[in-house]
């Protein structure tokens, strides 16, 4: 069974987002269903075969943002560019968009019910009938390329059905061991499954796993190795880039903050490298497409005073990272921070490597089966052996407001911990006018 991607039939199904949120969330029994069999089933009961190029970005940390580097860039270059990522910070539709624009409302409720008419029984997570979704979306607006964010791992992740015109892994570390195994080589081996035979494989860890790369080398991709093949160099009030495509030099610093970024920036012009005789980039196009790429909540320094840096930091290896981009902005005063994390992470992980860049914590219940209270964040703060200026509150809000009243002008408020402490403070921020 084939559906025509341009089908009007009607649906009994919902007609709004919000009622389509909702119906997909109970399409299948568990949250999270590891394998690849239900999407393939569907996949090919809509005739999903994309025509145009595809980028899939796989990795611990630093997805995000080196989908953001590509998506911006591609556009820039006068490609029409589908980017899907998760998860979302405020709305579902920044999920899904086409040319840097989230996709409306209409757009996503006809691209689930073409999914729905697709599934029949077959159950789908929501994840996966996402992805679905955002492929389909994509090859009907007749897209020129497109860029696929994994969600969990890479080998049984959704997104795996697709085979990926260049394959990105930009890091290893631990997080979610419950799925992937509890060490960077178990960790590897699944984000490995991306790769694919004769194709590029880019890898921007330092450092991979040796499963990593007994894979990549098993299964014959053509791997380019951060460090080996390609390079970031800064040059303080710009930088340039090495790599397969050649040199680049005199490039401005992304709009996408903190040291970090730097290397994503490297991965993502390597992948498209790769494919550079089917999508040329100019050299305007890249200094474009970094000046002006966008990504919430990625070392996000808010304007006003105090400063606020909103970062969804939610495991030991981000942490890292989030520490040497506030060990290089300068703070005349204190930093204070409104801290909330997942119950499933490594909260006391996480304080040890913040705690030498904060002077007060606001502990910050999350909602939901997997959010934790104040307490037993408090409690992994002991264990990290912060016991010093800790203050637990009874709601995300109340952090927030106390960490404001709190700080003087040249302090700096510092927002972390997971997508939904960041969320809530971007929306609170909204509401209290900045």
């Amino acid at each position: 069974m084939t559906t025509d991607p341009d089908q009007d039939a009607e649906d009994p199904h919902p007609q709004d987002l919000d009622g389509w949120l909702r119906h997909i969330e109970r399409a299948h029994p568990r949250s999270v269903e590891m394998g690849l069999d239900r999407v393939r089933i569907v996949r090919d009961r809509l005739g999903l075969s994309p025509g145009f190029p595809l980028f899939i970005v796989g990795g611990t940390n630093g997805k995000g943002s080196t989908c953001a580097f590509m998506e911006s860039v591609l556009v820039c270059a006068g490609y029409r560019v589908g980017c899907y990522t998760s998860p979302h910070l405020i709305r579902y539709n920044e999920r899904v968009r086409i040319d840097r624009v989230e996709a409306p409302d209409r757009t996503l409720c006809e691209s689930f019910a073409a999914i729905e008419r697709a599934r029949g029984d077959v159950p789908l997570t929501y994840f996966e009938f996402g992805t679905l979704a955002a492929v389909w979306a994509f090859q009907r607006a007749g897209v020129d390329v497109a860029v696929l964010e994994v969600g969990l791992g890479g080998r049984l992740d959704a997104v795996n059905v697709f085979d990926a015109d260049c394959a990105t892994v930009t890091s290893i570390g631990i997080d979610h061991v419950e799925y992937l195994g509890p060490t960077r080589e178990s960790i590897g081996f699944e984000k490995a499954g991306i790769f694919r035979h004769g194709r590029p494989a880019v890898i921007g860890d330092p450092d991979p796993p040796a499963t990593l790369l007994a894979h990549a080398e098993a299964i014959g991709a053509s791997v380019l190795r951060a460090g080996r093949d390609f390079r970031a160099v800064d040059e303080e009030s710009q930088w340039r880039y090495e790599g397969p495509g050649g040199l680049r030099a005199g490039l401005p610093w992304p709009a996408l903050r903190g040291p970090v970024q730097l290397g994503n920036a490297a991965i993502a012009i390597t992948a498209l490298d790769t494919l550079r005789d089917r999508l040329p980039v100019s050299g305007g196009a890249l200094r474009e497409g970094l000046a002006t790429v966008e990504l919430p909540g990625r070392f996000q320094v808010l304007p006003g005073r105090p400063i606020v840096i909103l970062d969804v930091a939610h495991n030991p290896h981000a942490a890292e990272r989030l520490a040497a981009a506030l060990g290089r902005m300068p703070c005349t005063g204190q930093t204070r921070a409104v801290f909330g994390m997942l119950g499933d992470k490594d909260i006391a992980g996480v304080a040890m490597l913040l705690k030498p860049h904060v002077d007060r914590w606001h502990l910050a219940p999350l909602p939901g089966p997997r959010g934790v209270d104040a307490a037993r964040l408090a409690s992994a703060l002991d264990e990290a052996q912060v016991f010093d200026d800790v203050r637990q509150h009874v709601s995300l809000r109340e952090a927030l407001m106390a960490a404001r009243d709190d700080a003087r002008a040249d302090d700096r408020i510092l927002v972390f911990g997971s997508f939904l402490t960041v969320a809530a403070a971007l929306e609170f921020l909204r509401g209290a006018g900045g």
